[in-house]
């Protein structure tokens, strides 16, 4: 009979544990992401409807970033300086006129260039990373097309190989596995995309690359590769990045990690540095 008690408490203990994990609606990432000589780690906190980015800089700063797609507000948190600024879709909207009237201006200046400063331009803004498409008839970077290479293993996980290019060569590696193996389903993202669409009011080049970083799951037609990336590599002016993931688990989330820690500064993302209020 004891054995028996004993035995019902433990299944029953099992069970509650096993509700519990299979409950879990958030969804936690660690990333290792390497640039040259300098590996840095992001953890990214996942749920319905916000999510959150931990970064660590080369220089051994701190920054969060914190999205709300309920309320479109994406925060931006300096625990260094201890202070916090909020963007808002208002904001972006201003950010894109200005980025627009700009990107106008360097148009007028470059009509009047050499060719030789030009290609100098042209140049700066491939270290940019594309995000200067458009100014001067100048063309948005070619979408890359995948084609799949082989298998590989990244970290635990063995994972289908696609390398991609744009037409002028090899520019980017990913390495991906069925979302079913980490545990994902595509409702895990929605508040990625929308976070993606926020910033592609801005500026488009930046909604992919946080697509990418916050590893988006979608359609083999709109990444051009099946699976969601364990690992991926882009190489932008002939430096090469790499961001993968390490770790992957399920959990239920405090209010408190999506909030800006109390004391915190909040200056206005729109009057410049060193302009705050309370």
């Amino acid at each position: 009979m004891r054995l028996m008690v004993k035995g019902i408490t433990v299944l029953g203990a099992v069970c509650v544990l096993t509700g519990t994990a299979q409950a879990a609606d958030g969804l936690q990432l660690v990333q290792k992401v390497t640039s040259g000589a300098t590996t840095l780690t992001n953890q990214i906190q996942i749920e319905h409807t916000r999510m959150r980015t931990d970064s660590s800089s080369a220089t051994g700063g701190h920054r969060i970033m914190i999205f709300d797609g309920t309320k479109q507000v994406l925060t931006n948190i300096d625990t260094d300086k201890k202070t916090y600024t909020e963007m808002t879709e208002a904001d972006v909207e201003k950010l894109a006129a200005q980025t627009s009237a700009a990107m106008a201006q360097m148009q007028q200046m470059m009509a009047n260039m050499t060719p030789e400063q030009r290609a100098m331009m042209e140049s700066a803004r491939g270290r940019l990373g594309g995000a200067a498409a458009g100014i001067a008839g100048t063309a948005a970077p070619a979408k890359i097309q995948y084609h799949k290479t082989g298998t590989d293993t990244v970290g635990k996980w063995t994972c289908d190989k696609y390398e991609g290019s744009n037409g002028t060569g090899r520019t980017s590696e990913v390495c991906t596995v069925d979302p079913k193996v980490l545990g994902f389903a595509v409702t895990d993202f929605e508040v990625t995309k929308q976070m993606a669409a926020f910033f592609k009011k801005m500026i488009p080049e930046m909604a992919q690359s946080m697509a990418r970083q916050a590893f988006t799951i979608g359609s083999p037609e709109e990444q051009g590769f099946s699976g969601v990336p364990v690992r991926q590599t882009t190489t932008i002016a002939g430096r090469q990045t790499t961001i993968e993931i390490t770790d992957v688990s399920r959990q239920n989330f405090p209010d408190s990690v999506f909030q800006v820690p109390a004391g915190y500064q909040k200056t206005d993302i729109m009057a410049g540095r060193g302009r705050g209020r309370q």
